[in-house]
C-alpha cells in the first residue's frame, strides 16, 4: 500500500514538474512579444505627441505645444528604458536624438517657430526606432 502511495506521489510530482516546464517554455516568447508591443505603443504615443506639438507650433499655440512635448518626453524616456530592458542598447542611439524634444520645448517657451524643425527631427528619430523594433 505504501509503495502505491509513494509511486503515485512521485508520478504526480513528475507530471506537475513537466507541466510547469511545458507551460513556461512558450511564455518567454509571449512575454518578449508583449514587451515589444508595449515598446511600440510607447514610441507611437511619443511620436503622436510630437506631431501634435508640431501642429500647435504651426498654429502659434505654444502653451499646448509645450504640454505635448512634455508628454512626448515622458513616452520616449519610458520607451528608452524598455529598449534597454530588451537588450537593444544600440537601438537607443536614435532616441538620443529625441533629446531635441527638450530643445524644442525650450524654444516653445521662447515663442520660437524654429521649434517645429527640432520636433520634426525628433519625430524622424522615433520613426527610425519604430522601424528597427519591427525586426526584434
Amino acid at each position: 500500500m505504501m509503495k502505491r502511495v509513494l509511486g503515485s506521489s512521485v508520478a504526480l510530482l513528475v507530471a506537475l514538474g513537466a507541466g510547469w516546464v511545458w507551460g513556461a517554455w512558450g511564455s518567454s516568447d509571449t512575454n518578449r512579444a508583449l514587451r515589444i508591443a508595449e515598446l511600440r505603443d510607447g514610441l507611437l504615443e511619443g511620436r503622436a505627441a510630437v506631431l501634435d506639438a508640431r501642429l500647435d507650433i504651426y498654429s502659434v499655440n505654444f502653451g499646448e505645444a509645450s504640454r505635448h512635448l512634455e508628454a512626448a518626453r515622458s513616452a520616449v524616456r519610458a520607451a528608452e528604458a524598455r529598449l534597454n530592458s530588451l537588450g537593444h542598447q544600440a537601438d537607443t542611439k536614435p532616441l538620443e536624438l529625441a533629446a531635441k524634444i527638450d530643445e524644442a520645448q525650450r524654444m516653445t517657451g521662447q515663442l520660437n517657430q524654429d521649434a517645429n524643425a527640432l520636433a520634426a527631427d525628433a519625430s524622424k528619430a522615433i520613426t527610425v526606432v519604430l522601424d528597427t523594433t519591427v525586426k526584434c
